[in-house]
């Protein structure tokens, strides 16, 4: 089924059949391998195991307004949103270790797939594509969390490792455009993938990643152009908005019509994640990763209006009531339902003293702002180990990176808006033409709209932390108390409307913009430097 999985973790039982005398590695050197086409998919596959994980994919939802973790799980996330974090922080030496890992593998293929004789042209510009794609990647993450770092497209020795120096983040994001723009003619659209291909990189996802660098350097008419490559043409891939928002996310509905970069699981290859968010309940382990109050907050009425807004019709007294239908989607709450593991139906209450109180915000091991994430979880795991894919681009995000620039460039008229923010509302069930319609606004109202539109599609998809940090408006939003439900008793820390006031978040401004350079590597390499305020 994903064939691609299965040749990934078959690839060290398939080198133990070279010779004996020849070492046995994950980096496929040149004494090794490099004989034939199948040693250079097998290096370019190794490649796909470090692009990213589900411990990033998830874990990065905490590090913005959107979601909390209780505890030091996800590699102490919540150390670095509450601003009490330094340089040895478990995160920020990890990330980027796991990222020049992965270039390590990526320039291991680039450096060395010449070597391999009588090799097809066309296969081998593809997964050339395919290596420098990744490697752009892992340098954008590298670039987007500390700016400046090391770098390079070669395979430098350990005495180069301790002498190198940082490349300015311009540059490195400059050189990632570059490779994106370069490798798109030798990539095949989605649609010249055969079912044992399924999953690797196409030129659809080169086109809408460089959409996204150019969105996150504020390179509007860039972005535009990008996107229109995409959105309404064939020539480089197919891709549509699924008419149900929920099965974009069901293991049954995987390699949709919108899914342009998903990293792969299956095949032997799962992660337990889903028992961190899910209902304790539900999933027999402490529910330590869970939506804030700011996030659901955020969630539309079905009129279109914010809840503080004048003729919203919102109502605390009934708060989850005739909102976004992607908030029910998304999240669980008070009075909500799901199917568990066994096929059993529960209730989830999460109000102080409810039954079953094991999910109540009144108990140690449920949700402490009383909310669940509901999206990705996969009620067929097996022993909660999940194969579903996790979703790394798909083209509502092209549609919302189209309107943002559209109306930064002062051009989202209605054609614009009925193509990309009503498309996506009407996909998600509104109705009312206070919500699908053009409306008659500011451009800054429109960036309001569209932002808070981003924010509810994309939710728990790991986009909310780069977004809160490229708009520059995370001093704000993370400076602020973690809000949980609104309770009337218990001795819980409340705000003065009520609200559960899980934590207290510092962010300071200009410091936490940039992650620190690891202590570790900086004790290896004393030419790194450390940025402002570390």
């Amino acid at each position: 089924m994903k064939r691609l999985l299965i040749i990934l973790i078959s690839a060290t039982t398939l080198y133990s059949c070279r010779k004996l005398d020849q070492p046995i590695t994950r980096e496929f050197t040149e004494e090794a391998y490099w004989r034939d086409a199948n040693d250079a998919l097998a290096a370019v596959n190794s490649c796909y195991e470090n692009m990213s994980n589900d411990g990033y994919f998830f874990g990065n939802e905490a590090l913005s307004d959107n979601a909390y973790v209780n505890g030091i799980g996800f590699d102490n996330v919540t150390a670095i949103a509450d601003g009490a974090y330094d340089p040895s922080n478990a995160r920020v030496t990890n990330e980027w270790s796991y990222r020049y890992t992965c270039i390590r593998k990526c320039n291991i293929v680039t450096t060395n797939i010449d070597k391999v004789p009588n090799m097809d042209s066309t296969l081998k510009r593809r997964i050339l594509a395919e290596a420098r794609f990744i490697r752009a990647y892992a340098y954008f993450q590298l670039a987007d969390w500390y700016g400046d770092v090391p770098f390079y497209t070669n395979l430098i020795t350990i005495s180069d490792a301790k002498t190198i120096t940082r490349t300015p983040k311009a540059d490195i994001l400059n050189f990632v455009q570059s490779e994106l723009a370069a490798i798109r003619a030798d990539l095949p659209m989605n649609t010249a993938y055969g079912s044992q291909d399924r999953g690797r990189i196409t030129r659809g996802a080169a086109i809408a990643f460089s959409a996204r660098v150019h969105l996150y350097k504020g390179e509007w008419q860039a972005v535009v152009d990008d996107c229109e490559q995409l959105i309404g043409k064939n020539d480089n891939g197919t891709y549509s908005l699924q008419s149900s928002y929920k099965n974009i996310f069901n293991i049954n509905n995987e390699y949709n019509s919108e899914v342009i970069l998903d990293l792969q699981y299956g095949g032997g290859r799962t992660y337990a994640t889903q028992r961190s968010f899910l209902p304790q309940t539900v999933a027999l382990l402490r529910s330590t990763l869970v939506p804030t109050q700011d996030l659901v907050d955020d969630y539309v009425m079905l009129n279109g209006k914010g809840i503080a807004e004048s003729g919203s019709g919102y109502s605390e007294s009934n708060p989850y009531n005739n909102r976004d239908p992607r908030f029910n989607a998304t999240i669980l709450h008070d009075g909500s339902t799901i199917t568990d593991f066994n096929g059993t139906v529960q209730t989830i209450l999460t109000q102080p003293g409810s039954n079953p109180a094991t999910n109540s915000v009144d108990d140690q091991g449920a949700s402490p702002t009383g909310y669940y994430f509901y999206k990705y979880y996969d009620p067929t795991a097996s022993n909660y180990n999940s194969s579903l894919n996790l979703i790394m681009i798909r083209y509502a995000e092209v549609l919302l990176m189209y309107a943002e620039a559209k109306n930064e460039l002062g051009q989202l008229d209605a054609n614009v808006w009925n193509s990309t923010v009503r498309a996506l509302r009407v996909r998600a069930g509104f109705t009312d033409a206070g919500a699908t319609e053009y409306p008659s606004a500011t451009s800054d109202q429109l960036r309001t709209i569209v932002r808070r539109e981003r924010r509810a599609e994309l939710a728990f998809e790991g986009i909310r932390p780069f977004d809160i940090r490229r708009w520059k408006i995370a001093d704000q939003v993370l400076a602020k108390p973690v809000r949980g439900i609104k309770v009337s008793g218990g001795a819980f820390n409340k705000d003065a409307n009520g609200y559960i006031i899980v934590e207290n978040r510092v962010f300071n401004n200009p410091k936490h913009y940039l992650w620190p350079v690891p202590t570790f590597e900086r004790d290896q390499n004393s030419n790194l430097g450390q940025n402002q305020g570390w």
